[in-house]
Parts: structure tokens; C-alpha cells; sequence
């Protein structure tokens, strides 16, 4: 890819950022360490600048004088070198490697494997908490990469044979959004109760306390569903609560998804965001070994 190219691919991305508000509206504004913040801002002096250009250069095609033309040739070149350092900015804050400090959400579902797989589960939750509670807001900077599914290798406790067996969880990685208002028609959002599943406390199964939203809008001339359950809150109310955070969660991270592929060969989509489907590491217990099957180290 040509210095050219690079930037015309640069400049689309820029304009993209504005045309692909229309599923949610967020205000990159207040989050300091929001990489789209610096985008759109630098967007806004990008227009800003091409305006002011556009009408120098008209000037310059009327003007006949040898010394105004002179002066707007000096203008329209300053201001052409304007816009290239602003493409230099956006260059630099695609290869930064700056630290995020934010809220993540963390959904570990157990796969195959049956109880083993929920146990398992549970184990991950567990270190990922632990791990969190040490690191604080910087936590996302090294959970972003966890996203994918996990395997263990392992003699479950309830093995009669003493056999090894094999299962798996998947884990998803979500920044937790900040100001963001999800810009949707009532009749899109579907929310409907159901009876809580699983261990818990007296309500559960007794009351229609589980909550389940789901959100249906058109996108590039596509049917979007996007889905999100909560049954963990002590009422139904906690529970959309829940439901409606994850959810726009989701659609925070479908967003920052579609930004992210504008970018093309810019710099690589964040690790384990496209290839969730793929196991990314096993743990061995017997062996005592735990594998990166993306780095292919144990």
C-alpha cells in the first residue's frame, strides 16, 4: 500500500466515524483515554481545515493579480501541510500502544464438558477476579486479549476411573461503554420475563424474575439482533437493569468492531476479537503445563 493510498484509506475511515452513529450515540468526549475521542477530534480540524482550503484554492482560480496569487499559493500550501500532519496524528494514534483505564465486562460461559465445563467456568471467573481486583482500572489492557475458548485437561473431582477429561469455556471481553445513549425506537427493543434457572436462592424458579432484551434495527440494509439475559438480581427490575447494560455493552463493542475494520491494514484488529470461535489456550493440570496455542509456548 502507496503513501496515497494509505491516506485516501485514512481519510474514508475518518468521515466513516460520523456516518456509523446511527445504532447508538456515544460522547467519546469525556473518556480521556478513548482512542475515538482523538479520531474525532482530529476529524473536526480535518473538516475544518479541507473547508477553508476549498476556498482558497477557488480564490487562487479567480485572482489575477501575480502578488494575491502569490500570497494564496503560501496559504493553500500551509494549509495542504496542516492536513498532512493531521493524517500523521492519526498514523501515530493507530500504532500508539496506550493504556486504557476502564470498567470490562467479563461473560465466561462454560462449553462442552457438562458439570465439568461449569466448574471450569467457575475457576476462571475466579482467577480473572482475583487478577482484576490486583490490577485495577488497567485490568482491560490484559484481559482484552483473553477473549476465545479455554480448554482444561484435568481429573474431575466427581471421576469415578481417575480418568483425565477435557473441556472447555469461552470467555468474551467487553469495555464497559461510558456515556452512551442507546438511540433506538421502543418498538425495536423486545423485553420479555421468564423463570430464573439454575441454583439460587428461594425466588429462583418461583418468580418471572429473568429478564431477556432484545434489540432488532437495520444496519447497511441488514436485519441486526443483538441479545442480552440477566436472572443473577434479586428482582426483575435489577435484572433488566443488568440485561440493558450488557446489551448496550454489546452494541458498544459491535460499534467499536465496524470502526476497527474501517481501519484495514492500518494495524491489527485487537487479539481475540474476531476469533472468539478459536481455543487460545489449555490448561493441563497433570502435567502442571498451560499452553498459548496463539503464541504456541507453554
Amino acid at each position: 500500500m502507496n503513501k496515497v493510498e494509505l491516506e485516501q484509506k485514512i481519510i474514508n475511515f475518518l468521515h466513516q466515524l460520523e456516518t456509523n452513529q446511527n445504532t447508538l450515540e456515544a460522547d467519546f468526549s469525556k473518556p480521556q483515554d478513548n482512542q475515538l475521542a482523538a479520531f474525532l477530534k482530529i476529524k473536526k480540524k480535518y473538516d475544518q481545515i479541507s473547508h477553508e482550503l476549498h476556498e482558497y484554492q477557488l480564490l487562487e482560480q479567480v485572482e489575477t493579480g501575480s502578488e494575491s496569487k502569490d500570497i494564496l499559493a503560501r496559504d493553500i500550501n500551509e494549509l495542504e501541510n496542516k492536513k498532512n500532519n493531521l493524517l500523521d496524528e492519526v498514523k501515530q494514534e493507530l500504532i500508539s500502544e496506550k493504556e486504557i483505564k476502564q470498567n470490562v465486562l467479563v461473560e465466561i460461559r462454560p462449553g462442552v464438558g457438562g458439570i465439568e465445563a461449569s466448574l471450569f467456568a467457575r475457576d476462571l471467573y475466579r482467577m480473572y477476579d482475583k487478577f482484576a481486583n490486583k490490577k485495577g482500572k488497567e485490568v482491560f489492557n490484559y484481559l482484552r486479549n483473553e477473549a476465545g475458548v479455554h480448554r482444561v485437561q484435568r481429573i474431575p473431582r466427581t471421576a469415578k476411573g481417575g480418568e483425565k477429561h477435557t473441556s472447555t469455556a469461552t470467555v468474551v471481553v467487553l469495555p464497559e461503554p461510558q456515556d452512551i445513549v442507546l438511540n433506538i425506537r421502543p418498538q425495536d427493543l423486545k423485553i420479555e420475563t421468564c423463570r430464573s434457572s439454575g441454583a439460587g436462592g428461594q425466588h429462583v424458579n418461583t418468580t418471572d424474575s429473568a429478564v431477556k432484551v432484545t434489540y432488532t434495527y437495520s444496519a447497511n440494509g441488514k436485519t441486526e439482533t443483538v441479545t442480552a439475559t440477566s436472572q443473577d438480581g434479586k428482582s426483575q427490575h435489577d435484572n433488566k437493569q443488568k440485561a440493558l447494560m450488557v446489551l448496550k455493552s454489546r452494541l458498544f463493542e459491535k460499534h467499536r468492531q465496524e470502526q476497527e475494520k474501517e481501519i484495514g491494514n492500518l494495524r491489527s484488529s485487537a487479539i481475540g476479537n474476531s476469533e472468539r470461535a478459536e481455543k487460545i489456550r489449555t490448561y493441563n493440570f497433570k502435567d502442571n503445563r498451560v499452553t498459548d496455542h496463539r503464541l504456541k509456548i507453554s
